[in-house]
């Protein structure tokens, strides 16, 4: 008699593995943590019972600029996921204010509505990222080469835009007030102690993050940075994807041009020049993969934090900007080694 096939035994995921798949996951968070505890312990040693790092007061000082970074690195996530890169980013951003500042500044459309104005600079961060994803996916050059020169475009009609000099509207008559307190600390600005633009700016992540794991347009983001060779194959329209994935991006860096505004309150062309190495940043410090195919927004939402940190904890201690540009370094080349290790684990699994 012939023996009973014998099915092969399931794998089982005992709770250290099970552990750290979740350590892996939440890696970032914990990254966070540890910062905060690190730099709150620094500054209680150093300051004594004057510590103002762990204060509410703190938190919500911290919390304006992380906002805008991670705004547009919202953008930056979907880009990098999708297995692209965006260098303009930064001059996006500050074209995308200085049109807000021009459009208020203008009689006709700030006596109709300033919603034109905003209009204005929503449509331009998204005209900058369709350029970019068209000229990507209709030529097929390499992203970096070509944010690197659109870059610099956009740097220069910014600065034709405001005649080489900085545009600033009258706060008083031509800024709308709620756009003055977007990202005020003032007590009247805030919103279950927070400013109202921070609390958008976590609306505006949920939406993402559920764009990205229940929608089609998601599934067809990380397939289309997983391989884009199999993605092409399995009928997804490869550059009309490119072109949308850039455009979203464009649309999330008008939005942070908008958060950059109320923070300034001018319009300056050249504010953009180095934030787009903050947002990739933020982006790589979150886990996201620069191969394309790995990211997440929580994880997004940790690397922007851990920077403002960063930043908060060395000013309380009276370091240097060198010593906090080193600081930030080491933490970045440190998320890229982690995610050269696993990239390399998985690959040995294959």
């Amino acid at each position: 008699m012939s023996e009973p096939l014998r099915l092969p035994n399931p794998i089982r995921v005992g709770p250290t593995s099970w552990l750290l798949h979740l350590i892996a996951r939440l890696g970032p968070l914990f990254a966070l943590m540890l910062v905060i505890i690190v730099f709150g312990a620094a500054d209680r040693w150093k300051n004594g019972h004057d510590s103002q790092f762990l204060t509410a007061g703190n938190a919500r000082t911290v919390s304006a600029p992380v906002a805008t970074v991670f705004v547009a690195a919202l953008g930056m996530t979907v880009v990098i996921i999708a297995g692209g890169i965006d260098l303009s980013a930064g001059t996006a951003q500050s074209l995308a204010a200085t049109v807000l500042a021009w459009g208020l500044m203008q009689p006709s459309l700030a006596a109709r509505n300033p919603w034109v104005a905003i209009a204005l600079t929503l449509g331009t961060g998204i005209a900058c990222g369709c350029v970019n994803g068209a000229v990507i996916g209709w030529l097929r050059v390499v992203p970096f080469i070509v944010t690197l020169g659109t870059m610099r475009a956009y740097l220069g009609f910014g600065n034709g835009l405001a005649h080489e000099t900085t545009l600033r509207p009258d706060v008083a008559t031509e800024v709308p007030r709620w756009l003055q307190h977007w990202l005020s600390v003032r007590a009247e600005a805030l919103y279950w102690g927070f400013p109202l633009g921070v609390w958008a700016a976590i609306a505006l992540a949920i939406v993402t993050a559920g764009v990205l794991r229940y929608t089609v347009f998601g599934r067809h983001v990380f397939a289309l940075g997983s391989n884009e060779t199999a993605a092409r194959l399995c009928g997804i329209n490869v550059i009309g994807m490119k072109i949308a994935v850039y455009s979203l991006a464009g649309l999330f860096f008008g939005i942070a041009g908008l958060y950059q505004f109320s923070r300034l309150s001018v319009g300056q062309p050249t504010s953009g020049l180095g934030v787009e190495l903050r947002v990739i940043a933020a982006v790589v410090i979150g886990g996201a993969s620069l191969n394309g195919g790995r990211g997440s927004i929580l994880g997004t939402l940790a690397g922007a934090a851990i920077m403002g940190v960063i930043d908060s904890g060395c000013t309380q201690l009276g370091l240097s900007n060198p010593v906090q540009d080193i600081v930030l370094g080491v933490v970045i080349v440190a998320a890229v080694v982690v995610d050269q290790i696993r990239q390399s684990r998985a690959d040995r699994r294959i």
